[in-house]
């Protein structure tokens, strides 16, 4: 007898369950069947959950039923998924590859220089492109040059297309609440779903040896911070200033380039780096599709208890996100100090 017979009883759904199939029992059911005691105490209630309703009644479904109705529904609209979506996404691939192709066929004495200039730029010190070139001539010492190139192809296309992307979604979002209330939840659920689930869907949906595969998920998982650190900081400029700029005729286009986008730009600067960070730490993670890089060799080291290469891929990981993190830092004090 089922803890919840009584339920489907009392309510006249016993000719709707149908006959109950014997099913496996319990060790605590089979004693209590022997001793005579088919009661329950409201101690060991179960809740009533599908498997446990289903017990008592056939007719309702179990979870592997939920379960194995959404697989089957998502790929019943595979295709046609995969046919709106390939030809929408099949330029990210592209620029995946041409990015990969270019920071690998440069070579070392051209691009190490190049990106010294980038650091310089960005920040204006000495000091930085001083630790920034001694920590790619280490990589390229210990042979993982050509794998931080890789890395940095990636974070390069994916945070473009996040600042693309993000910038102006914030800033329809800073002028709408009515689509920022419709935005935020959607920012709150791809923020803590885990980094894995992102593959899941995709890994449906497109080849394995398509870069658009991780490439999405990196945009996805990235994206988040630079949408909200935009809405934050045009919705921070102070009113004074907008009812300044109203007072002198501006038009919204020109408070939205003259007034709200400069004065918002620090916040905007500090989603920029959240986004570059977490574009780096979900590279490491579309490893297991296939997207090369760094992430390889921590995936190898793990798959082949390679203790070494894991802790030095790892060691490669910390000085790219010690690059990343600084300059852009750099860039956003140089921001902050042109404010002031």
């Amino acid at each position: 007898m089922a803890t919840y017979d009584f339920v489907f009883d009392r309510l006249g759904l016993r000719n709707w369950c149908g006959e109950k199939t014997g099913g496996n029992m319990s060790m605590q059911d089979l004693l209590r069947q022997r001793s005579g005691d088919t009661s329950t105490s409201i101690w060991e209630l179960p809740f009533p959950s599908l498997d446990n309703l289903h017990d008592a009644c056939p007719a309702v479904a179990q979870t592997r039923n939920l379960t194995s109705g959404l697989e089957s529904g998502f790929l019943g609209a595979r295709d046609s998924l995969r046919f709106i979506l390939d030809p929408i996404t099949q330029p990210l691939s592209w620029f995946l590859n041409g990015a990969l192709n270019l920071f690998q066929t440069v070579p070392w004495w051209i691009m190490i220089p190049a990106l010294m200039a980038v650091v310089f730029v960005a920040s204006k010190s000495m000091r930085l492109v001083a630790m920034v070139a001694i920590m790619i001539l280490f990589l390229a010492f210990i042979d993982h040059y050509d794998y931080a190139m890789q890395t940095l192809a990636i974070i390069f296309v994916c945070s473009l297309i996040c600042v693309l992307l993000g910038v102006p979604i914030g800033i329809a979002m800073s002028r709408s609440n009515g689509l920022q209330r419709g935005v935020i939840p959607v920012l709150d659920m791809l923020q803590t779903l885990p980094p894995f689930v992102y593959l899941i869907p995709l890994i449906f949906l497109f080849s394995v040896t398509e870069p658009k595969l991780y490439g999405i998920a990196i945009i996805l998982y990235a994206i988040v911070p630079v949408i909200r650190l935009t809405d934050l900081g045009i919705r921070l400029v102070d009113k004074d200033v907008i009812e300044a700029a109203d007072a002198y005729g501006m038009t919204d286009r020109q408070k939205l380039r003259g007034v709200q986008i400069p004065l918002a730009l620090p916040n905007i600067m500090a989603g920029v780096n959240q986004t570059i960070m977490m574009s780096l730490a979900m590279v490491v993670i579309a490893s297991l599709v296939s997207a090369p890089g760094l992430g390889v060799l921590v995936l190898r080291g793990i798959r082949n208890l390679e203790l070494g290469v894991g802790l030095i891929s790892g060691l490669g990981i910390v000085l790219l996100a010690i690059i990343l993190d600084r300059t852009t830092k750099a860039a956003l004090a140089r921001v902050n100090t042109a404010q002031r």
